[in-house]
């Protein structure tokens, strides 16, 4: 064997080695990056999309709390008038230090607690008015609307009858008791027209609000009784 046999003998196993390996993958980055990229991008919305609706709810908080001490404010600002009027010295409309300290730790959580406790102070502020608004009847301003104005409509619906059966009984069937049931045609009108200024009188409407009179109740309070002593006197001079 010659030498350069020998020496292509010992170099070809080794560039046959080199040539069988495979070349090295490398991976690529990119793809993980765009994800990695994605991912963050959709929490930071999600942190801005939470944000904004926050901030949104708050704001509104803040709105309504506004309206709410505006509405506290003119409601106090009356009852102040009112009772001072009736002689209520004004060192007892102001609040003291213990109260002042209470009200500060309950709207210490934010706009949300300002806003409750506003609402608190409002519905504390619509019962006072219902009791000076009822004028000696603070039981019956309460009481629903149809059972209170009752105690209205409800006598005054009931003269009419009163007077036509004592017409009746001490006239008879004379013309005079046919002239009462004439005149007496207007009354259950006039009855109704007395019971709406009445009710108005006795349970004043407050702020922004109207006097529940329950018109259709009460024409037919005055109107019922007058019509059934009517027919009753009629059909009793027709059968005589």
């Amino acid at each position: 064997m010659t030498r350069e046999q020998s020496r292509t003998l010992r170099a070809g196993p080794g560039r046959q080695r080199t040539g069988d390996a495979p070349p090295a993958a490398t991976e690529n980055p990119v793809p993980a990056a765009w994800a990695e990229y994605l991912a963050a991008a959709r929490q930071l919305d999600g942190v801005r999309r939470g944000a904004a609706t926050a901030a949104s709810e708050q704001a509104r908080t803040v709105q309504a709390a506004r309206e709410e001490l505006t509405a506290v404010r003119t409601r106090l600002a009356s009852q102040q008038t009112r009772l001072s009027e009736l002689g209520v010295p004004a060192i007892s409309l102001a609040p003291t230090p213990p109260e002042l300290s209470e009200a500060t730790r309950s709207m210490s959580g934010g706009p949300s607690a300002v806003l409750a406790a506003l609402r608190d102070a409002r519905r504390w502020a619509q019962g006072a008015d219902d009791t000076l608004a009822a004028r000696g009847l603070p039981r019956v301003a309460h009481w629903p609307p149809a059972a209170r104005n009752l105690l209205v409509y409800g006598p005054l619906g009931l003269v009419l009858p009163v007077l036509l059966v004592a017409v009746h009984l001490v006239a008879g069937n004379s013309p005079v008791t046919v002239l009462a049931l004439v005149v007496g045609l207007p009354t259950p009108a006039l009855a109704f027209g007395v019971g709406w200024l009445v009710v108005g009188r006795l349970f004043p409407a407050q702020d922004g609000d109207r006097v529940d009179r329950t018109p259709r109740f009460g024409a037919l309070t005055c109107l019922i009784p007058a019509v059934l002593a009517t027919a009753g006197i009629v059909l009793a001079m027709l059968g005589a």
